[in-house]
């Protein structure tokens, strides 16, 4: 077949449009030092999407860069960006893991959990939206659905966003099930790991769960100021969040696939070289 002009896509590797990249290191060279050694996560924004966040729990600051809470009202989605706190608890023990590794990223809560802890599915996709419109470089999902109606729509998200070179990290269910959009090759999934040590984590060479982080028996920020020992791999996803944050702040412009590439080469059971956590 021949084409009276250039196939669709293909202007992009035109030598007058081809764009010269910064090549990753070997595998065997990686270090955590070169990978976020000197970032603190500054200039990067985080979504955490979940049940709202407490701005003035100590381990948050007060320091809450934005707000967006998704509604239904009158079968119409809308957004009110307007403080919120949080009703439940669950979204600032994941946005005080993050502050806590990577302390000057930029938060942002988007709220669409209540105060069980519970949601409908198209107020969570519509937050999600809303993050990748609005460049949201980091999500932290700690939750997901296990309805099938909602695959669909999630999957299509997801694949924005990758594309649009943000990542996603998910928690996995804490139930043996599966739940998106943690099944979904584009995010970066996470489920619970033992060990107190924030940049310790694990690679899974057989997804779709992918990395452990800490997330049994932690001590993590809680509702109205309070602290709480809890298990569950909703707050193992905001130790990589954290840790991906500072790699962005770093590295701005590698993608989501490189920044995959680079946890894989400094998970403690491919690394040998990290000392065990004592």
């Amino acid at each position: 077949m021949f084409f009276s002009n250039l196939p669709a896509w293909s202007e992009q590797f035109n030598q007058q449009n081809l764009q010269q990249l910064k090549a990753l290191p070997p595998f065997s060279t990686i270090t955590s030092e070169w990978a976020w050694g000197g970032s603190n996560g500054a200039g990067v924004n985080v979504a955490v999407i979940d049940s709202g966040i407490d701005a003035d729990h100590e381990a948050i600051g007060g320091a809450i860069n934005g707000y967006v809470q998704v509604q239904e009202i009158d079968g119409k989605i809308e957004f009110d960006t307007s403080p919120h706190p949080d009703a439940y608890g669950h979204g600032t023990a994941c946005a005080g893991i993050i502050r806590s590794i990577a302390p000057a990223v930029n938060i942002y809560s988007i709220k669409v959990l209540g105060s069980d802890l519970r949601g409908k599915g198209l107020i969570f996709a519509a937050g999600l939206k809303w993050a990748i419109e609005h460049d949201m470089h980091v999500c932290n999902l700690s939750l997901g659905t296990t309805k099938q109606e909602f695959f669909s729509i999630l999957h299509e998200l997801t694949d924005r966003a990758y594309f649009n070179n943000q990542i996603l990290v998910t928690a996995a269910n804490n139930a043996p099930v599966n739940s998106f959009p943690s099944v979904f090759a584009s995010v970066i999934s996470v489920a619970a790991s033992a060990g107190k040590d924030p940049f310790r984590f694990y690679f899974n060479p057989k997804p779709p769960v992918e990395f452990g982080a800490p997330g049994i028996n932690i001590r993590i920020p809680w509702k109205n100021g309070t602290w709480s020992i809890m298990t569950g791999n909703s707050f193992a996803a905001p130790h990589i969040t954290g840790i991906i944050s500072l790699i962005r702040s770093k590295h701005p412009d590698l993608a989501p696939f490189q920044i995959k590439a680079i946890l894989y080469a400094l998970s403690a059971n491919v690394n040998a070289n990290i000392e065990e956590t004592k």
